[in-house]
């Protein structure tokens, strides 16, 4: 059973959202006492889901959670928007797939980075990105 302590929501809207989800994620995993590596990929992977969210997702919302269970805690964060979604997520999971100018490492990345991951998306409807780790 996961215990989910705190909960917090960022807004993502603009650029400089994306610097706070970074500041909020690294704060957060360093109170846990996550190591520098760890620290590292929670930030890289939170950074390219908020420029998706942002870009892709026409703005929306981080939540960062922190959980507790029997043996470890962890960070867990929800990227959400509401905006065009994703048609084939398994494409858009593909390394060097993208529907923009970038390198097409967003979402492979974040999974990648992550020790939990999940891609929820509906065209029309927005798009869900789960991601966690635990320490």
């Amino acid at each position: 059973m996961v215990l989910v302590q705190t909960t917090d929501t960022v807004p993502i809207t603009a650029d400089d959202d994306i610097v706070r989800v970074r500041q909020r994620v690294r704060d957060t995993a360093v109170s846990l006492g996550f190591s520098l590596v760890d620290q590292t990929k929670l930030v890289t992977a939170a950074s390219e889901l908020a420029r998706n969210t942002l870009v892709y997702g026409l703005g929306g919302t981080m939540r960062i959670e922190t959980l507790l269970n029997e043996r470890r805690s962890g960070l867990r964060l929800v990227f959400e928007d509401q905006g065009p979604g994703i048609a084939d997520t398994a494409l858009a999971l593909t390394d060097g797939y993208t529907t923009g100018n970038g390198l097409g490492l967003g979402l492979s990345g974040a999974r990648r980075l992550s020790q939990d991951f999940e891609l929820a998306s509906k065209p029309g409807e927005g798009t869900r990105v789960t991601i966690a780790r635990w320490k």
